[in-house]
């Protein structure tokens, strides 16, 4: 079946229950065993065929019982209340995988999730600030989580680290921060101090394209 073609570019938001940096981009097993998390964008500039995506939002908030890579997952996906009936379609077209090559992120994310809650569609506020490692996503009655930078903890000074991932899958270069994430949906958790990515990123279906 032919594949149809798709850019997104803008802001990401990886936030999970993990320590600091994501084992899951080290290939290591998370941190306590089990990931509960969310990723989500904001849409500078996209299309799925002749559909366009500006200035969209989309979040999808998961469970995984062991390593990602183990699936087994949960998500629900909660797409902007904005979006039109093509523009729900299309960004579901993207999020199914089914229009992406093997291998690239959305396609992984298809194979590994077992069970996909019915989506939310609700208004979606996001304050994203990468250099300065602040973000914030609020989805009311849904899914809240605020970024800030991870604090030395000697003298509270801002600390700034970066992952920078030639060939990632999910984005290249990314700042590492800190996260609180109150999730509400389907997929109930609460964490605090745990892991954050920002990163500006372009998804294509053959992968990330910067």
């Amino acid at each position: 079946m032919p594949r149809t073609d798709w850019r997104l570019e803008g802001e990401w938001i990886k936030n999970c229950s993990c320590a600091y940096g994501c084992p899951c981009d080290f290939n290591a097993p998370p941190t306590q065993g089990y990931c509960e998390g969310l990723l989500g964008m904001r849409i500078t500039k996209g299309h799925f065929g002749d559909v366009r995506l500006d200035g969209l939002s989309f979040f999808v908030t998961v469970h995984f019982p062991g390593p990602l890579h183990e699936g087994n997952g949960q998500a629900q996906p909660i797409i902007d209340e904005r979006a039109t009936p093509e523009q729900r379609e299309a960004l579901f077209g993207i999020l199914s995988g089914q229009n992406s090559a093997e291998g690239t992120l959305f396609h992984i994310f298809s194979l590994i999730v077992t069970k996909m809650h019915d989506p939310i569609f609700a208004p979606i506020e996001v304050r994203f600030d990468q250099e300065a490692r602040i973000a914030r996503a609020i989805i009311p009655g849904v899914l809240e989580t605020e970024v800030e930078p991870i604090k030395n903890p000697v003298t509270g000074a801002d600390h700034r680290i970066q992952v920078v991932m030639p060939d990632g899958f999910e984005h290249r270069a990314g700042e590492i921060a800190s996260s609180n994430i109150r999730s509400s949906g389907a997929i109930r958790f609460e964490t605090k101090g745990s892991h954050s990515t920002l990163a500006h990123v372009v998804q294509t279906p053959e992968g990330v394209a910067a």
